[in-house]
């Protein structure tokens, strides 16, 4: 992999940090159904060669039942190992998730409490091995607390040093606003899911560019958890015939022409996914690709 090839990774500004638009979501890497430790690790290491800048990870990500925090604990590790400059890269995180069973099924639960999440930010940055977070994310609404007293723990986390830039995830308009309202520019980034099978949350995408906000697309291909409508890719899959790519990348750079405020954060079983999907952002669509898609 020459220089040349490694910067060619389309950067944006995620607030402060000059990153890639396209990261790496860490989660298959360590909850149900991953390939292991080794390939994971053989996976940051390879998004990171390729010039990823971009990590995201969250406090849940983990096998149900088992070693809670593995996601986290995986991303300080590959850091560690990794040869590059590390300097370059942000990593982000998630708090106020938790996995449990249910019936013996693997689940997943939310705690907002601001107890829960100081504790829980705290923990992330051990477990990641540092001194300040890049960017901590409240994970997603807890219904059984307000929303702001959440929000008002994440601005805690900033003030004290823990964090030094925050975001909300899973977050309608009304809950961005109540964060914009407390943690004023140090909310740098909503994360929702958004996908051509997933348009729910197209409403955010336009109200963050609205007002200076980053849009992260979680599960930007449709997520692999649960059966998708697969004629939804249709259009994706003969524009990337003709185009001579993969589908994944076409999906990616229609959600990256969204706006310069998107960034897409693929997950990834191995490092051959993720490879195919850091070139999305050498994908420039046509006026007329875009309409039909």
């Amino acid at each position: 992999m020459t220089i040349k090839e490694m910067h060619m990774v389309l950067h944006r500004n995620l607030g402060p940090f000059g990153t890639t638009a396209i990261g790496l979501g860490e989660m298959p890497l360590t909850i149900e159904n991953n390939l292991g430790h080794d390939k994971g690790i053989e996976t940051i290491h390879a998004a990171l060669d390729a010039g990823c800048r971009h990590l995201d990870t969250a406090w849940a990500y983990y096998c149900s039942g088992g070693e809670e925090q593995t996601g986290e604990k995986l991303i300080r590790e590959a850091m560690a190992s990794w040869n590059g400059p590390k300097d370059e890269v942000t990593i982000a995180t998630k708090v106020g998730h938790f996995r449990n069973f249910t019936d013996g099924r693997p689940t997943w639960d939310v705690d907002g409490r601001p107890e829960n999440l100081i504790k829980r930010g705290k923990e992330s940055a051990l477990a990641l091995g540092v001194d300040t977070i890049d960017l901590l994310y409240f994970h997603r609404p807890d219904p059984k607390v307000p929303y702001n007293e959440s929000v008002e723990a994440i601005k805690q986390l900033v003030d004290e040093g823990v964090a030094q830039e925050a975001g909300i995830s899973n977050a309608s308009i009304e809950q961005i606003d109540i964060a914009r309202g407390i943690l004023g520019d140090k909310l740098i980034a909503v994360q929702n899911q958004y996908s051509p099978i997933y348009l729910d949350t197209a409403d955010t995408l336009e109200y963050t560019a609205k007002v200076g906000l980053n849009f992260v697309c979680w599960s930007p291909l449709g997520g692999f958890r649960k059966p998708k409508d697969e004629t939804k890719f249709d259009p994706f899959r003969e524009i990337a015939a003709a185009r001579g790519v993969s589908y994944q990348q076409v999906v990616l750079a229609w959600e990256l022409a969204k706006g310069d405020h998107v960034f897409v954060i693929p997950g990834a079983h191995r490092p051959e996914t993720i490879l195919d999907s850091l070139h999305a952002g050498d994908l420039e669509l046509t006026p007329d690709e875009l309409v039909r898609l």
